[in-house]
């Protein structure tokens, strides 16, 4: 179970990658959009994310000293600035341009995120 867990992992920064560097390849460019890239990058960390924390259960059962139990707090704020920006995300998607504000926050949220997953 834990090469499904690890390949989760992967699939998570995948993820990562897709959606920051959705927001990274358009600052140079106008008009800002909502590209695929921060679309499917946003939703592939969410269902990665949320089979991650669900796998670590049984792996905590399984082998208490090699996986530690989740930070549901931690979790829990994660989930939060993800939905936030799914909501952005949706809310922007069909639009031909978005304020710069929109753009920033999508990114903003996301290199936060990646701030509390290494910091906290």
């Amino acid at each position: 179970m834990s090469f499904v867990y690890n390949l989760l992992v992967i699939l998570h920064f995948l993820g990562l990658a897709s959606l920051i560097g959705g927001f990274l390849v358009q600052m140079r460019t106008t008009p800002r959009v909502v590209n695929n890239a921060m679309f499917h990058g946003a939703l592939t960390q969410l269902v990665t994310g949320v089979l991650l924390v669900g796998l670590r259960y049984p792996l905590h059962n399984a082998d208490p000293d090699e996986w530690a139990l989740p930070d549901n707090a931690k979790i829990g704020v994660k989930f939060v600035i993800l939905l936030v920006i799914l909501g952005l995300i949706l809310a922007n998607r069909k639009k031909e341009s978005i304020s710069n504000a929109v753009w920033g926050a999508i990114g903003g949220l996301a290199i936060a995120n990646v701030v509390i997953a290494v910091l906290w």
